[in-house]
């Protein structure tokens, strides 16, 4: 197992009173956990205050990146679950995935939530992906960046 960018709690959220460590990404075995992802750059800086879309985007790229220091990319991604804390960001929030997985087809899962662990978060996305073997079935180069 190995485990990618390692965190304290009390360093992410240093209004609470948090002390666990956990990390952004955990590979185990052939499959690749990530961490939920928002709309806040890896240096802490929220991006898109107010706007589920411009979120949506910095949470894609936050994903992209996370895979590829795992070893995999996009078109690997198996299953997504879409967290939106007001049912009107569906629709934003889902077209900006939609372009960064265009021909991926993972299975997904979206809800609707009163909140998430900060309020200026308004959607988060969490994956799993797996590391490519080689005889997948698919054509490479099924999904990207837009």
């Amino acid at each position: 197992m190995r485990r990618i960018r390692r965190f304290n709690t009390r360093d992410t959220y240093p209004d609470q009173a948090l002390d666990n460590d956990l990390c952004q990404a955990v590979v185990a075995n052939d499959t690749v956990y990530l961490r939920g992802q928002v709309g806040t750059d890896f240096d802490g800086n929220l991006v898109g205050p107010g706007d589920p879309a411009a979120q949506a985007d910095q949470a894609m790229v936050n994903v992209a990146q996370l895979l590829s220091e795992a070893g995999t990319d996009l078109d690997h991604i198996v299953k997504i679950t879409v967290y939106i804390t007001d049912p009107r960001y569906r629709e934003p929030v889902y077209r900006v995935i939609g372009r960064w997985l265009k021909g991926v087809y993972p299975v997904s899962t979206g809800l609707v939530v009163s909140g998430l662990a900060r309020a200026e978060w308004l959607m988060e996305i969490d994956v799993i992906a797996v590391l490519p073997t080689g005889d997948a079935g698919e054509a490479p180069g099924a999904g990207g960046k837009p």
